[in-house]
């Protein structure tokens, strides 16, 4: 059996920012926990934390409640208490550098300008941690960038979107399963987007 995974989905609490580009890491916890039957607790911190099994792997679901860009402590806590090993942690958001419809996952890297990843790369210390990444684009005026990603997606960009997240959820079901390499080779494929 799988060693324990914690995925980590970011997003913005409240119903305000529910459905907005930058919730995607939310949604897509949110998918995993009701297709699986994982109810959200607060166990540990400013987070909700559900545990469960995703087709018989063991794996923690987690939303930070501390908004996106204060992420990093509310992730260093839980991984600490419950001693996730970095490995066996996934972090799930959206990214303005991937056009809707995209996902890409990596085992680790640069914050790539998402601010919630730089704070949880500064409150762990390391960059070695994986990722699942899900393409937002980024048809926005220069300046205007925090009001994009505080924006709902279009009519036009859901079918995308929603396609993007099933497979998001399905890439985060392998990485429990199998691991990051597994994930990574069966979907960091292009896919259709925008």
């Amino acid at each position: 059996m799988a060693e324990r995974a914690l995925i980590v989905g970011l997003g913005n609490p409240g119903p305000r920012y529910a459905n907005t580009r930058h919730n995607a890491g939310f949604m897509v916890v949110d998918r995993l926990a009701e297709r699986y039957g994982i109810a959200w607790r607060s166990e540990k911190g400013p987070s909700l934390l559900g545990w469960g099994q995703l087709e018989g792997c063991p794996a923690g679901l987690m939303k930070p409640l501390t908004y996106m860009n204060r992420s990093g402590a509310a992730v260093a806590e839980v991984v600490r208490y419950y001693r996730i090993p970095l490995e066996r942690l996934l972090v799930v958001y959206d990214d303005i550098h991937l056009p809707p419809g995209r996902i890409r996952l990596r085992p680790g890297g640069s914050a790539g300008g998402h601010n919630g990843v730089e704070d949880i790369i500064r409150a762990l210390g390391t960059t070695a941690f994986p990722r699942l990444r899900i393409g937002i684009g980024s048809n926005f005026e220069r300046g205007r960038q925090a009001d994009y990603v505080l924006s709902p997606f279009t009519r036009e960009e859901w079918p995308l979107i929603d396609e993007a997240l099933e497979r998001a959820c399905q890439a985060a079901v392998t990485f429990a399963c199998e691991g990051i390499e597994a994930a990574m080779n069966r979907y960091n494929r292009v896919e259709n987007s925008l």
